[in-house]
């Protein structure tokens, strides 16, 4: 009979634990699945005698994350602390050192450190797994990785925070502003620790980076990523957008753009009638364009304790099956180091304007967007009860570079009261 697969679990909060219940409760299915029994062997958590909803007296209790990773009984270690650095990096780094695989759900620690960690894992011949680190319960990595691995991926596009879509659909459901859903939100515990995480675009940036580096063969550059999070989208914004017939998403985008790679999160408009449009809640969808498959959409609960869970889970059965893949599907020592560049792609924007509600002022408006190669596609003037008139304009695609000229150069017209809102109209 084929020897139990033996793991560590450190980190027990709601993912950790959700982890150590589907091992307790389909251990059968488990077995059967891979042939093999998985075991737990030992735990490590902050706070040894907290209440946590399940058994864990069967299991060795470590105080260090460190010292679990280096015991000499695991065969996988299963890190699911958090942080891009300190025990979570460390405790990684002792598990290589120690001829662990790997399973981590920690997408900041990947964005940042994942060349170096994957090199070395796979210099040892060793695994590392991260499933359960970009959206959720959704296969996506496996996706990339496995079922699309004979496409030349062409781009990526997907929402990948929760947290920022519960908040955008939920401001147009109830028609509140962004401020009053974002307590809400907090209330809820949908927030980070740190919200800036969330709505900053900062964690879908993590995660957009790691897709594209395992869609594109690069090394994984956070850095590079362009983020602009959701704070400037106010309930007009959603309304009006509505009214045209479009969504506001945070939308992450990653594709080849000459000799670069454009990687970018930031808000978009979305065709309401869209897959992606129609995406309510909580909930992330990932749309995956490759050469010979065409356009793949995988959607599903981007977080939360049983999704996630379920993530992890599937990388420890792969590797109890013996299954075995470099950490961004292809060797980490052959993945290309690529220039970084912004989006010069053409597409149709959204403006929000403020204008002085006297005679000529569109006309100069439309006068400079001229200038610069922009033309209006339609417009829409709102009711106002002040001297300042509320007007939306759609453009024709238009270079990013064109809209950025023109956004400048706005003030300079004297019609213009506020700062400008532009938002890119992504083609999907």
């Amino acid at each position: 009979m084929t020897n139990p697969i033996k793991i560590g679990i450190a980190g027990l909060g709601t993912v950790g634990i959700g982890v150590v219940k589907i091992i307790q409760q389909n251990e059968k299915i488990l077995q059967a699945r891979t042939g093999r029994k998985i075991e737990i062997v030992a735990v490590s958590a902050k706070a040894k005698n907290k209440n946590r909803g399940v058994d864990l007296s069967k299991y060795q209790w470590e105080s260090d994350p460190i010292s679990l990773a280096k015991r000499k009984d695991i065969d996988i270690f299963v890190e699911l602390i958090g942080g891009h650095k300190g025990a979570a990096k460390d405790s990684i780094v002792a598990a290589i050192d120690t001829g662990k695989d790997i399973v981590t759900a920690n997408k900041a620690l990947l964005a940042h450190s994942g060349q170096e960690l994957a090199e070395k894992t796979e210099g040892k011949n060793k695994l590392l797994r991260f499933e359960a680190a970009v959206a959720g319960g959704i296969p996506v990595i496996k996706a990339l990785t496995e079922g699309l691995a004979g496409n030349r991926l062409t781009r990526v596009v997907g929402v990948m925070n929760g947290t920022c879509n519960y908040i955008l659909t939920r401001m147009q459901s109830s028609g509140l502003n962004y401020e009053e859903i974002f307590k809400e939100a907090e209330a809820l515990g949908y927030l980070e620790a740190d919200p800036t995480l969330d709505v900053g675009g900062i964690d879908a940036g993590h995660k957009l980076a790691l897709l594209a580096s395992i869609g594109f063969g690069t090394k994984v550059n956070f850095d590079a990523v362009e983020l602009e999070g959701i704070g400037q989208i106010s309930i007009d914004d959603i309304n009006h957008a509505a009214d045209m017939g479009f969504r506001i998403k945070l939308l992450g985008v990653a594709q080849l753009n000459g000799d670069g790679l454009e990687q970018r999160m930031s808000p978009c408009l979305v065709p309401a009638t869209s897959p992606l449009g129609q995406l309510e809640g909580g909930t992330n969808m990932v749309m995956l364009e490759g050469d010979h498959v065409g356009q793949i959409i995988l959607s599903g609960p981007g977080a939360g304790e049983g999704p996630t869970a379920s993530a992890v889970m599937s990388d420890i059965i792969d590797i109890a099956r013996g299954v075995r893949l470099p950490t961004f599907g292809q060797p980490a020592n052959i993945l290309k180091e690529i220039q970084p560049v912004k989006s010069n792609t053409y597409a149709p924007y959204y403006l929000r304007l403020s204008l002085s509600d006297k005679p000529g002022a569109l006309a100069k408006v439309a006068s400079l967007l001229g200038d610069f190669g922009i033309s209006i596609d339609r417009m829409r003037q709102y009711a106002h009860a002040d001297d300042h008139a509320p007007v939306l304009i759609v453009t024709h695609a238009t270079e990013p570079k064109s809209i950025e000229k023109a956004l400048a150069n706005l003030p300079k017209t004297g019609v213009v009261h506020d700062k400008p809102v532009a938002l890119r109209i992504e083609p999907l």
